[in-house]
């Protein structure tokens, strides 16, 4: 498996997965935007020139927000999504991104484990956030800069 940057050219396999994964999917138009932009990271994980993945951040001085994570549904439960965040967080921190916020619908358990496990924890809802089927959204932030202080302190 290849770590890299989205590219404008992998958008056709991008969206296979958005529009399998997603009731209201992102368009094309919306991704090459983002792409675009120097306060946006978007990541794919690929295997033989086939997309398995990708996840997206966009970045506010030292914040970011993560706008999507997504596995192929032939490769989910593979460590791919964890991969995926691992990554992010990493390359978040190089750009010193101290802070890292998402939305996810609270019905999504495997998501919220992934993200829990990720370092993130729940600090709101918002009701009615998603649509078709409506749900709400859990709110969960990561501080990496609270977590690197409290790996690096000693039990006394």
């Amino acid at each position: 498996m290849i770590l890299r940057e989205m590219l404008v050219d992998d958008l056709d396999q991008v969206m296979e997965i958005e529009q399998d994964l997603f009731h209201v999917p992102w368009t094309k138009e919306g991704f090459f935007t983002f792409l675009t932009r120097d306060d946006a990271m978007f990541l794919v994980v690929e295997e033989k020139e086939k997309i398995l993945g990708y996840c997206g951040l966009l970045m506010v001085l030292d914040e970011g927000d993560i706008t999507n994570v997504a596995v192929r549904r032939d490769r989910q439960k593979e460590g791919i999504g964890a991969f995926l965040m691992q990554s992010l967080i990493r390359l978040a921190a190089e750009r010193e991104v101290t802070t890292i916020h998402l939305e996810v619908r609270v019905g999504n358990e495997t998501a919220i484990r992934l993200y829990e496990r990720m370092g993130f924890t729940g600090d709101g809802i918002r009701k009615a956030y998603y649509s078709d089927p409506v749900e709400d959204a859990l709110l969960m932030t990561r501080h990496p800069v609270e977590d690197a202080l409290l790996m690096t302190r000693h039990p006394e």
